[in-house]
């Protein structure tokens, strides 16, 4: 995977404005092995620690991410990080542990006002009950994605969409939407008669 060592003052590119000196501190006090990746499909950034004391940490982000989820998804990886320090392997990945630390990390950021509205109203939920996945975290997912320098043309999210509309996927192939399953989306694909899940986070073209 291509990855990226980046100086700590090219680290600010990728922050919103503000917030380049706490997310440093946090680099700098616990010795962190910051990479910024190319665009990975499966995850938005990674935490990894060697197990041998003395050792950095490692945290990986995505670098395509927008200022603000780039900052989201390092917060939650920071909240791993500081869940090891204090638990080390006793405790799940995303237990109430790193839950706690989580929600105290976007509590200190929501509370610098440097986010927008809207992305400040999606965390409180976030700040309440933490999610593992960004499939946990749609209705903050989707108003991040509004923040996207490129958007897709032509394509909305599929939680836009009313039941029954058709709709089509970037490889071509026509869906109908039918109906919602907790936070994903039966869908029937017309050539076929199969039935397939939908994450509310998917983005389709519209058929008229």
């Amino acid at each position: 995977m291509p990855t990226t060592e980046h100086p700590m003052q090219a680290l600010a590119a990728y922050l919103p404005e503000n917030t380049f000196e706490p997310v440093v501190q946090y680099v700098h006090h616990y010795k962190v092995h910051l990479t910024v990746t190319k665009k990975r499909k499966s995850v938005l950034g990674d935490y990894r620690h060697s197990g041998v004391p003395g050792t950095n940490h490692r945290i990986s982000i995505n670098g395509n991410l927008n200022k603000y989820e780039f900052l989201i998804t390092l917060l939650h990886e920071l909240a791993h990080l500081l869940t090891y320090e204090q638990y080390k392997n006793r405790v799940e990945p995303h237990g109430k542990e790193w839950k706690n630390h989580y929600s105290l990390l976007l509590i200190d950021f929501v509370q610098r006002k440097i986010f927008p509205n809207d992305i400040e109203n999606a965390l409180q939920k976030s700040i309440l009950n933490p999610a593992a996945t960004a499939n946990g975290e749609t209705d903050l997912m989707l108003v991040l994605r509004s923040y996207n320098v490129t958007q897709k043309v032509g394509f909305v999210s599929i939680n836009e969409l009313p039941d029954e509309a058709l709709f089509a996927t970037e490889d071509g192939r026509v869906f109908k939407k039918i109906a919602k399953r907790r936070k994903r989306f039966q869908c029937l694909e017309i050539n076929t008669g199969r039935h397939y899940i939908f994450s509310a986070l998917s983005e389709v073209k519209p058929l008229s």
